[in-house]
């Protein structure tokens, strides 16, 4: 009976001395399993920042052919030329031919009907009164047409004298006559009257 009661004494003493030891295994065990736990949260933190440059890279891969597109084009600007490039020229007989629609043509022409000129008399063209000053031109005398009339606002009398180139295909005309002149076309650069008739000769 004594030795019974030592063995579970023994027992009781050995007993807790491995319980203790378990006790702290399984302490130990928590602790390491909870270590690579720790380590996994610490490891996936610095995951979320190497993620982050992962997304910073795109960006800043996106970012780099953005800058290098602007040098693209710049170096492509000057390659284009800034005039359109001139087309070569074809012969006629070449070009593209455009199709027309044939005209149809009457059977027989119409004859041109020529309307007659309307009868109207002739514009009223300018008479002068003159002596003759000089006949020294061929065909052509000059004019001295004196004018008589009074202020518009003094009612004075006033004369005035005005020479005239004019055309005398006879030279009939002598210095000193009293002729009358008509308005013609343009002769010349000067003569735009001609002789109409000699109505006194000279004295």
């Amino acid at each position: 009976m004594a030795d019974e009661e030592l063995n579970e004494t023994t027992e009781e003493q050995t007993e807790p001395t491995p319980e203790e030891p378990v006790a702290e295994e399984p302490v130990a065990e928590e602790a390491t399993a909870e270590e690579p736990v720790v380590e996994e949260e610490t490891a996936e933190e610095p995951e979320a920042p190497a993620e982050e440059p992962a997304a910073e890279e795109p960006a800043a891969e996106a970012e780099a052919p953005a800058a290098e597109e602007p040098a693209a084009v710049e170096e492509a600007a000057p390659a284009q030329p800034t005039h359109k490039p001139k087309r070569k020229r074809l012969p006629r007989s070449e070009r593209h031919k455009h199709s027309k629609p044939k005209r149809e043509r009457p059977a027989e022409r119409r004859p041109i009907v020529r309307l007659p000129k309307p009868e109207h008399e002739p514009g009223r063209r300018q008479e002068r009164r003159g002596v003759v000053v000089s006949d020294g031109m061929d065909k052509t005398i000059v004019v001295k047409v004196d004018t008589v009339k009074a202020h518009r606002r003094y009612k004075k009398v006033v004369r005035r004298s005005t020479k005239f180139h004019a055309h005398d295909e006879q030279n009939a005309a002598k210095v000193g006559d009293l002729v009358r002149i008509v308005e013609t076309r343009p002769l010349s650069k000067t003569k735009n009257w001609r002789l109409a008739e000699v109505l006194e000769a000279a004295k």
